[in-house]
């Protein structure tokens, strides 16, 4: 590894250009870049890869550009030729990407690269500069585990995903305001609706008027979902359970519509549905009480629809994106361009162009276009 030294003293690395033979140490915009592309190809390879951060600390005095040059060489040299070196933070934290390696063998690889690193930095640093290190693992793709009530996705894999947040902010503080003026304006305006759809459920089967369910929402993070209950009480959901796995595989069935047509992708005679709560999905107003959980921030008026944790469970690696790049809403791209009518792919893919391209006027739009999709029912059961 070649070093020169710079104009104000400290040691910088010749990563310019790359000759015949050498690696090169990238910089932060290529590194984050590559970190995001490598996601992207683990979640179609299904091949994990490991993100190793060493945090150097924010100083830029010349010896710590030298501890930063020396491990830079040890890792290029410790590494292999189709692992990535590159600044995470520039000047504060190196990073290392450890790709392909089968999921199945995580622990046992993530142990063989923490000895073999470690190793290899306490025998070149020197006890006194090693301990100077705070070495970090990232194992990408993560296990979520639902029941744990906390985020599962791990900011430090994503830090494309945070910088596009963080640009975004004033608009985010836009979307915020829009959320909590629609949902309480919303439910004061729809108080007697409230009541009248509470009572008629009460008169007609037993149990609670709402139903609450856990669901997954922003980042894996669950949260207490709402709707008006449509369903007999102590239901199994066991059929529900496998339509979904078949939905998400590709391999399910469109189920008749009550209109006849091309059907939609939904449990459409389902038994454990009562004969108010066919109306309200229809109608889709059992989504009514979703507005408390816009209120509480924890759903957006428009967004994807946040999944049940054994949905999550079916996913591609791929699908998770939906859950990672923006708040779940009650309204969305889906609703309003054939909701269930269209395959769980294309829902995805969806989501996905919705959180590229959002904006407060985006929202706006779709808001406007969703009476029109409820009115008509499309795609709705």
């Amino acid at each position: 590894m070649n070093l020169r030294r710079a104009g104000n003293g400290s040691y910088a690395l010749q990563a310019d250009r790359l000759l015949t033979g050498e690696r090169r140490v990238l910089k932060e915009e290529s590194f984050r870049h590559m970190l995001s592309l490598e996601r992207k190809r683990t979640e179609r390879s299904r091949k994990a890869f490991l993100l190793m951060l060493f945090d150097l600390g924010s100083g830029n005095s010349g010896r710590e550009n030298q501890l930063s040059a020396d491990i830079v060489s040890m890792l290029l040299v410790s590494t292999r030729e189709t692992d990535l070196t590159g600044w995470y933070q520039e000047g504060a934290i190196l990073g290392t990407l450890f790709t392909e390696f089968e999921v199945a063998e995580k622990e046992s690889i993530l142990r063989t690269l923490l000895e073999r690193v470690t190793t290899v930095l306490r025998k070149n640093l020197g006890s006194e500069q090693f301990t100077k290190i705070k070495i970090s693992f990232h194992l990408f793709p993560e296990d979520w585990n639902h029941e744990s009530g906390q985020r599962q996705s791990n900011p430090a894999l994503y830090p494309d995903l945070v910088q596009r947040e963080a640009s975004r902010k004033p608009f985010l503080l836009i979307k915020r305001a829009m959320d909590i003026v629609g949902s309480l304006g919303a439910l004061i305006l729809l108080s007697p609706l409230f009541l009248a759809i509470g009572a008629a459920i009460k008169l007609t089967s037993k149990g609670p008027v709402l139903f609450r369910q856990n669901r997954i929402g922003q980042h894996g993070e669950p949260f207490v979902f709402l709707k008006f209950r449509s369903m007999y009480e102590n239901n199994d959901a066991q059929s529900h359970r496998e339509y979904v796995k078949k939905l998400i595989a590709g391999t399910a069935e469109k189920q008749p519509a009550n209109a006849g047509g091309e059907g939609v992708y939904k449990l459409t005679r389902d038994p454990r549905i009562t004969l108010v709560g066919g109306f309200l999905r229809r109608t889709s107003l059992d989504e009514l009480p979703q507005f408390i959980n816009v209120l509480e921030g924890k759903m957006s008026l428009v967004g994807p629809r946040p999944p049940v944790p054994y949905e999550v469970e079916a996913y591609a690696f791929w699908h998770r994106r939906r859950l990672l790049e923006a708040k779940p809403g009650i309204t969305g791209l889906w609703q309003v361009n054939g909701r269930s009518r269209l395959k769980f792919d294309d829902m995805v893919r969806l989501d996905l162009r919705y959180a590229r391209t959002w904006s407060p006027w985006m929202d706006l739009k779709i808001l406007l276009r969703t009476p029109a999709a409820v009115v008509l029912g499309e795609g709705a059961h």
